[in-house]
């Protein structure tokens, strides 16, 4: 799954980044580098940092093999995105991406758990996963999201991959509300064609519930389908993390261009 939060979600403003102090004593905002994770200790701060945010601040139950943090089989073959704050070297914000080779290793795609996506097999060979993002609540200013986007787009450039997919996740602590809301708008304005569609194991019912006619999408799914992206299908209930959870499918092809350039120029020589 990939949980929504990558920008504020709380009623109360988050705890400002702590800031560094230049010889005149002025205070300098934090300055943060994005990179994937080079070693074990590294995937292990990402995952530290997973927990904090899905089981600590959203009640998510976790049953990785560690206490502390949020592991599963699929650590091992995925490359693991990491935003660094530089002054600290701490870990502020993390995105797993599992590359089409590894995923074949690994023998299926996380998102198989939750779906049938037996109609993307044509595309699985040159298809990104990508999962588990979150940012540190301390953390959640604009410059920590545009380098979350700026990693991917650069590991996607890279990659030479066109297809990225995955989760995003609405929490259903409200009721259902937000979630119920989402659905009908993405699923109005932004469904994947037919060849794309996707089957939740465990639908999620929003049947019932009421919604205002005007939302505010998750700031995650908000910056997909602004790049393009398509919604393959109705919700899945994660029951473990408490969301609804939408398929995600965007193809670089479709993509805007100037979002690309944009991005990839936010980490030049990366």
């Amino acid at each position: 799954m990939t949980i929504a939060p990558l920008s504020p979600s709380r009623t109360t403003p988050p705890t400002a980044a702590p800031a560094t102090v230049t010889a005149q004593g002025v205070p300098t905002a934090p300055r943060y580098a994005v990179r994937l994770a080079r070693d074990e200790d590294e995937v292990r701060a990402a995952q530290r940092l997973r927990h904090t945010v899905f089981a600590g601040e959203l009640g998510a139950r976790l049953d990785g093999p560690e206490p502390g943090l949020d592991s599963d089989a699929f650590d091992a073959y995925c490359d693991h995105l990491l935003v660094v704050e530089e002054e600290t070297e701490q870990v502020v914000g993390t995105y797993r991406l599992l590359p089409p080779e590894r995923a074949a290793v690994a023998g299926r795609l996380y998102s198989e758990g939750e779906f049938d996506l037996s109609a993307l097999a044509p595309i699985r060979p040159d298809l990104v996963e990508v999962g588990r993002s979150c940012v540190h609540p301390d953390h959640r200013g604009g410059a920590v999201i545009a380098l979350v986007w700026a990693g991917l787009a650069r590991y996607m450039d890279r990659s030479g991959h066109n297809w990225l997919a995955g989760c995003c996740s609405i929490p259903l602590a409200d009721g259902g509300v937000l979630a119920a809301a989402a659905r009908a708008k993405v699923l109005t304005r932004n469904l994947a064609p037919e060849e794309y569609r996707v089957t939740p194991h465990t639908p999620w019912n929003a049947e019932g519930i009421t919604y205002p006619d005007r939302v505010e999408l998750p700031a995650l799914l908000r910056g997909y389908l602004r790049l393009g992206a398509w919604v393959c299908g109705e919700p899945a209930l994660d029951a473990d993390f408490g969301c609804a959870d939408l398929y995600v499918l965007l193809s670089l092809r479709r993509t805007n261009p100037r979002y690309l350039k944009h991005f990839l120029s936010l980490t030049p020589g990366a």
